[in-house]
């Protein structure tokens, strides 16, 4: 990893090898048998599935870790700054299609599937074979009342407070990130930590939502059709929020020992890009799951 010659900007940098990609299989692997043995009852399922989780954690801490000490040494170019951001956008791009196939299936439902079992249009046939006098509506817990009765959530309570959290904290992101290019380090220190605090205040909301929906609403995972999207693409938002405040909380303590300047600090836009990335589809996931 560690080279002390200044790279040729015309040379494309190629780190030592490192152990990291080998170790970060393995820890995938043992998460995946993990939870596929905890979903199936096994007892050693949940240890192995959080064994694999922290195995994960310690490998990526220590894989960007060898990353950061690289990028201070001097070691990265032009070309490497510019591998660097189209893996972002890649990788953002990948997110944005995992994050279409669930808002195609919410489509799909509620445009094709509930019409055609109600009998409208094309469906006569559907309707008569698979569900005889079922009538389409929304939202619905499929066949047989599976998961017994359950309420919605209101959009005009929790889901609108977080809303507004979300929007603000991609306003004080956005004033970081304009303190760090013009120096002002005590500005981005005080504006990105403020952001961490709305994501982590964003993340508590939601768990209280959760917890109200589950004891007092009956809405589940098992609540059909409607309560499989709404926690699909809730929760998987959440896990999105988690990672970005992560992320972000780590760019405030790189802040704070002086590792980014003017104009050298790619890792926090791409922190801020995938920020802006969640307060975008959590926009989407607002009006289409929660007002619609």
């Amino acid at each position: 990893m560690a080279q002390t010659q200044m790279p040729d900007s015309n040379v494309y940098y190629v780190p030592a090898q490192s152990k990291w990609p080998f170790v970060g299989s393995i820890a995938m692997f043992v998460t995946v048998i993990g939870v596929a043995s905890w979903l199936n009852d096994a007892g050693w399922g949940r240890w192995m599935f959080f064994a694999g989780l922290l195995m994960l954690a310690a490998t990526l801490f220590m894989w960007f870790g060898d990353v950061i000490r690289e990028s201070i040494a001097g070691h990265y170019n032009r070309q490497v700054d510019v591998s660097f951001r189209m893996g972002m956008v890649w990788f953002i791009f990948s997110e944005v299609m995992f994050f279409a196939a669930f808002f195609g299936a919410l489509f799909y439902t509620r445009t094709y599937a509930l019409p055609w079992l109600g009998g409208e249009g094309d469906g006569v046939m559907t309707n008569a074979i698979l569900w005889d006098g079922y009538s389409a509506g929304w939202p619905t817990n499929g066949p047989a009342q599976i998961g017994g009765a359950f309420q919605t959530i209101p959009a005009w309570g929790l889901p609108l407070i977080n809303t507004l959290i979300l929007l603000t904290s991609g306003m004080t992101l956005t004033v970081a990130h304009h303190a760090l290019k013009a120096g002002h380090r005590r500005q981005i220190l005080v504006w990105l930590g403020l952001t961490v605090a709305l994501g982590v205040v964003f993340l508590c909301l939601q768990a209280e939502e959760y917890i109200h929906a589950y004891h007092a609403l009956n809405l589940t995972l098992g609540s059909g059709i409607y309560g499989s999207t709404f926690f699909m693409l809730t929760g998987f938002h959440g896990a999105h929020v988690l990672l970005g405040t992560i992320m972000l909380a780590v760019m405030w303590l790189r802040v704070l020992r002086g590792h980014f300047t003017a104009d050298n600090h790619f890792a926090f836009e791409a922190a801020a890009w995938y920020w802006h990335f969640v307060d975008v589809v959590w926009l989407a996931l607002f009006l289409f799951v929660y007002v619609l």
